[in-house]
């Protein structure tokens, strides 16, 4: 089942493979490693929100978490944002 998915926080570095590891599993991904102003409004309506709350600030994840339960999304918290933490989050929601 294809889903939109968009990613706070995690690894810089780690972007590409996080959207490659999404594509695996069939799904489009945004990801925003840093905080950013616009951020509520370029996250959209995803089917599915995955936070690495071990990378991200406290103020960001209220922020988002607002957002995504305001439009009903489903929110995931990963402790840590290594590629196969993303793995088993996706896996957990696939149809």
């Amino acid at each position: 089942m294809y889903m939109s998915v968009v990613i706070v926080g995690g690894n810089e570095g780690m972007t590409a493979q996080y959207e490659s590891i999404c594509k695996e599993h069939g799904h489009k991904a945004k990801v925003f490693p840093k905080e950013n102003a616009s951020l509520k409004k370029k996250m959209g309506t995803p089917d599915l929100l995955i936070l690495f709350i071990s990378t991200v600030s406290h103020k960001m994840v209220i922020g988002v978490t607002q957002e995504a339960k305001k439009n009903g999304v489903p929110i995931e918290r990963v402790p840590t944002s290594s590629a196969s933490a993303l793995r088993a989050a996706l896996s957990r929601y696939a149809g």
